[in-house]
C-alpha cells in the first residue's frame, strides 16, 4: 500500500475527529476563528472547522456560590466579621459578556460586596446588625444585580450566614445575657415564694377560722349539755347549786381520765384525791351561797330605796 495514501488517510481522519467536540449540559462553549469571536456552541455534539476554529473557553450555566468574609466596624465602634454568600449565574444569552468583559468575576463581585457592607454596617448597632441582617442581603443583591447585569451575571440570592464580633465583645454579651437571665431566674423565684406566703397565711387563717367555729360550736354543745343535766339533778330534788357543784365535780375527774389516757400527755399535777374533790366541792357550794346572800341583800336595799 502506498505510505502517501496511508498518511493522507491518517490525516483526514485527525481532521475529521479534530472536527466534531461535545459541549456538557448547563455549559456554553465559546468558539473563535483566528482569535476573533466567532460563535456560542451549546451542550451537545458540534461541530467546528479545525486549525482555522478553536474552543477558546467554556462557561458554566449553573448557579455558582462565592463566600465574601468581610470585617468592618458597627455605629457603636465594635469589630464585626460577616460572611456573605452570593448566588450567581451567568445569563443565558450573555455569555459573550460575562466570558470577554471580565477577566475575574469572582473578584468583581468581592468588590461589591465588601463596599455596600462597609457602607451599610457602620450605620447600625451591633444588635441591630443580628437583627437587621436580611436588609443587608437586600442591599448587597440590589447594588451587584445593577452592576453585574451589565456582564452578563445574574444574582440569584445574597444571604448573610454569619456574623462574628470580637472575642471580647462576645464574652460580654454572655455575661450580660447570663446575668438578664439570673435576674430573671430570681423574680420568677420571688414571685414564687411570695405566692407560696401568701397561700400559705390564707390556708393558715381558713384553719384557725374553722378552729374557732369547732371551738364555738363545742362550748355551745357543752352549755347545752350542762343545762340538760341541770334539768336532771333538779329533778331529781338536787337544787341548781348542788347540781352545778357536781357537774364540775365529774367534769375534773372526766379530766383526769383524758389526761391519763393520752400516752403523749406532759405531766401535769392537779388535786384527785376525795378530800381535794370534797373541798373543791364545798368551796364552789359557799361560794354560790355567798353569792346567793349578795344577790338578796342587793335586791333588798333596792326595795327600802323605793
Amino acid at each position: 500500500m502506498n505510505p502517501t495514501l496511508i498518511i493522507l488517510v491518517v490525516l483526514a481522519f485527525l481532521i475529521l475527529f479534530a472536527s466534531f467536540f461535545t459541549v456538557k449540559q448547563q455549559t456554553s462553549a465559546i468558539i473563535e476563528r483566528f482569535g476573533r469571536f466567532n460563535s456560542i456552541r451549546q451542550s451537545g455534539l458540534q461541530l467546528k472547522i479545525p486549525v482555522f476554529d478553536r474552543i477558546a473557553g467554556r462557561i458554566s450555566l449553573k448557579i455558582q456560590q462565592l463566600d465574601v468574609i468581610i470585617e468592618t466596624k458597627t455605629l457603636d465602634d465594635v469589630f464585626v466579621k460577616l460572611k456573605v454568600s452570593v448566588q450567581f449565574k451567568v445569563i443565558k444569552d450573555k455569555v459573550y459578556d460575562a466570558f470577554y468583559k471580565l477577566d475575574y468575576p469572582h473578584d468583581q463581585i468581592t468588590s461589591y460586596v465588601f463596599d455596600v457592607v462597609r457602607a451599610e454596617v457602620p450605620k447600625m448597632k451591633l444588635d441591630d446588625v443580628f437583627v437587621k441582617k436580611d436588609d443587608i442581603a437586600i442591599a448587597v443583591k440590589l447594588e451587584l444585580n445593577e452592576a453585574m447585569s451589565n456582564y452578563g451575571y445574574d444574582i440569584i440570592k445574597t444571604l448573610v450566614t454569619d456574623i462574628d464580633p470580637d472575642s471580647q465583645v462576645k464574652e460580654a454579651m454572655n455575661r450580660i445575657n447570663a446575668a438578664d437571665r439570673e435576674k430573671t431566674a430570681a423574680q420568677y423565684e420571688g414571685d414564687a415564694q411570695r405566692i407560696l406566703i401568701v397561700e400559705r397565711a390564707k390556708a393558715e387563717a381558713e384553719s384557725k377560722r374553722l378552729q374557732g367555729k369547732g371551738i364555738a360550736d363545742q362550748r355551745r354543745e357543752i352549755a347545752r349539755g350542762l343545762e340538760e343535766s341541770v334539768e336532771v339533778l333538779n329533778r331529781a330534788g338536787i337544787n341548781s347549786q348542788e347540781a352545778s357543784a357536781l357537774i364540775v365535780i365529774t367534769q375534773h375527774y372526766d379530766t383526769l381520765q383524758s389526761i391519763g389516757a393520752d400516752t403523749n400527755s406532759n405531766l401535769i399535777l392537779l388535786p384527785n384525791n376525795p378530800n381535794a374533790a370534797s373541798s373543791m366541792l364545798n368551796d364552789m357550794v359557799t361560794s354560790l351561797v355567798a353569792a346567793n346572800t349578795i344577790e338578796s341583800s342587793a335586791a333588798a336595799g333596792r326595795k327600802s330605796k323605793k
